[in-house]
């Protein structure tokens, strides 16, 4: 990790509003039980401030995870800007039919900032439309995708005048990973030719998007909230 993103990735105390929580906000919820934290991911229902915060009850395998009255939990947030953590403990369950905890409100809550365009590690097939492909697809992987861009290979040159294309692919959407179609509009900032293991030209595109959709841009930063929580190596 480089020593500036060190310092970007250092916490620090922020407000409770900063983590502008709505209803319906995706989050994890980390129970400590074992040696080894487990994280989960759950919902806000709603919370009174300095009283208590109501979240959905983790599902797991089908059934809802245990929780027991006084357990100690973390919750982690994306803000949009940040990812925001604190510390509460669990004050009543509600179990069948309703499946919601109530949780103690944070006294201190930590915030991470996030690199306006951290990129996360990807292998998902793509396709790129252009003036230049005569309305046909050309076939291409995205290696890494941001809220701003892509990085994309393809054994296809495209024509060197093509300045704007489409880049279609496809991403999961929280929370029953219901499958999205997204087709943006991109610019293409650097080309370069590496070799393939039979000696065939390989062409790394660096892309740029213009105008994403605000539903495509949510859906991306979904993808680099849960990367940076669940596995920090995809994070370019």
């Amino acid at each position: 990790m480089q020593a500036g993103q060190a310092n970007e990735l250092k916490p620090q105390d922020v407000d409770f509003e900063t983590m502008n929580l709505q209803v319906g906000t995706r989050l994890q919820l980390i129970t400590h039980r074992r040696v080894k934290p487990v994280q989960h991911f759950s919902s806000l229902i709603g919370y009174i401030k300095d009283e208590y915060i109501i979240l959905k009850i983790p599902m797991e395998n089908g059934a809802p995870i245990a929780l027991a009255e006084g357990e100690r939990l973390t919750i982690r947030v994306f803000s949009g800007v940040k990812v925001c953590s604190f510390a509460c403990t669990v004050e009543r369950v509600f179990a069948r039919p309703l499946f919601y905890v109530h949780v103690s409100f944070p006294t201190t809550v930590q915030g991470t900032s996030l690199r306006t365009a951290m990129r996360v590690k990807v292998d998902l097939p793509a396709a790129i439309s252009g003036s230049g492909t005569h309305g046909g697809l050309l076939a291409c992987t995205i290696l890494n995708l941001s809220v701003s861009g892509a990085l994309v290979v393809s054994p296809s040159r495209l024509p060197a005048d093509e300045e704007q294309i489409a880049l279609q692919f496809s991403l999961k959407a929280p929370p029953d990973d219901q499958e999205v179609r997204i087709s943006a509009r991109a610019a293409i900032r650097n080309v370069n030719v590496t070799k393939a293991a039979d000696d065939s030209d390989l062409f790394t595109y660096g892309m740029q998007f213009i105008d994403l959709d605000p539903t495509h841009y949510t859906l991306l930063q979904n993808m680099t909230y849960e990367a940076l929580l669940a596995d920090r190596q995809k994070i370019v």
